[in-house]
């Protein structure tokens, strides 16, 4: 009589076999899953630190923008540390990175609205933005290391975000901005000769950055003189109606104090811009200065505020037609508006004002120490 074989066992060493197999693939799967994962916030911390990087030396940048300014080699310096800094501050795979040559780029970005356009390092003075590359990489921070890839021969990921930074500044016009807020724009204009000229005025007050204050002395900006002194019209400095047309004496205090409304511009198609074929943008003004802002305009002393800058005026007192041709940033320094007409003045100093809702220009130049608020590009 035959013995009969036992199957029933060697089914069941398959089976053992199969499951650890099984087992096997969903280890590796669960070990995957958790690099991948890993991975991920490692690149989410990657991106973190290059946008900080970013934002941060653009500021940086920009905070070097103004009268008696310019971009040197140790403005530069201070830029790429900013962005090491901030960098550093945000750690990737509980490692702070580290920058390396060629990691930040500053340059001028001619239109930072487009995700395509390409930084360029012609001129310094025209800088607006910086471009940040955060890496783990065997050559700068080390590789992301793996867990359980490991036991694949896998050591480590390379990985890398980068981030640019940008401000506008060469402002082409203003609409209302999106948070609601005022415009500070003067409802004054100066004449181009004057504002080209301003070197050579007289520098008799001085501006503390550290108080706001501002008291008579020198710092090294000369003041211009908004009041139209014995030019006579037409052709000399006034007040302009960004707004009704029907602008009174209370209209303008209250731009100087709190600004441009939205309200305002409805009356002028909802924004003040340049025209793009002309490079210009004709205002109704009245040329003088009326003594009733007097204490309006003594209310922002020390302040930085927007004014347009006109080429010609056509047509007498309150039938006056400005044509702008430039938007800048100046600082009220001294008001007067009582007394004698040659003891009238009201002095302002050029000054960096960072105003939002600006419009961007093109080639053609169209501000001088007006910028945007600093933001991610890309």
């Amino acid at each position: 009589m035959r013995t009969s074989k036992r199957p029933r066992a060697k089914r069941g060493g398959n089976i053992a076999l199969l499951s650890l197999f099984l087992l096997v693939i969903m280890l590796s799967v669960v070990a995957l899953a958790v690099d991948i994962g890993y991975f991920q916030v490692a690149s989410t911390e990657l991106q973190r630190s290059a946008d900080s990087a970013a934002i941060a030396a653009t500021w940086k940048l920009l905070d070097e923008m103004g009268p008696n300014a310019s971009v040197t080699p140790a403005t530069l310096s201070a830029v790429r540390s900013t962005a090491s800094q901030y960098a550093g501050f945000n750690q990737v795979a509980s490692a702070a990175p580290n920058l390396a040559e060629g990691d930040v780029q500053i340059g001028h970005l001619a239109y930072p609205f487009s995700s395509a356009a390409g930084l360029t390092f012609g001129d310094p003075d025209q800088f607006n933005a910086v471009a940040v590359s955060v890496r783990r990489t065997a050559d700068n921070n080390g590789e992301l290391p793996t867990f359980f890839a490991k036991v694949m021969g896998r050591m480590g990921v390379a990985a890398e975000a980068q981030a640019t930074a940008a401000f506008v500044n060469n402002v082409a016009g203003f609409r209302p901005p999106a948070t609601g807020e005022n415009l500070d724009i003067l409802p004054f204009t100066l004449d181009e000769d004057t504002w080209n000229n301003r070197t050579s005025g007289d520098d008799l007050y001085h501006y503390d950055p550290d108080s706001g204050q501002v008291t008579a002395g020198s710092d090294g900006i000369p003041e211009v003189d908004l009041y139209p002194h014995g030019t006579g019209p037409p052709g000399n400095r006034g007040t302009l109606d960004i707004g009704s047309p029907n602008n009174s004496t209370a209209d303008i205090c209250r731009q100087i104090r709190y600004g441009i409304t939205a309200e305002d511009l409805s009356y002028i198609d909802g924004e003040i811009r340049f025209d793009p074929e002309t490079v210009t943008l004709s205002l109704n003004g009245d040329t003088g200065i009326s003594a009733g802002v007097k204490d309006d305009l003594a209310s922002v002393i020390g302040q930085p505020r927007v004014i347009p800058i006109f080429r010609t005026v056509s047509g007498p007192g309150n039938n006056a037609t400005y044509t702008i041709v430039r938007f800048v940033g100046v600082r009220v320094m001294y008001v007067k508006l009582t007394g004698s007409l040659s003891q009238k003045k009201v002095l302002v100093q050029p000054a960096p004002i960072i105003i939002p809702g600006v419009i961007p220009g093109n080639d053609t130049p169209t501000s001088d120490y007006v910028y945007s608020p600093v933001w991610l590009v890309r």
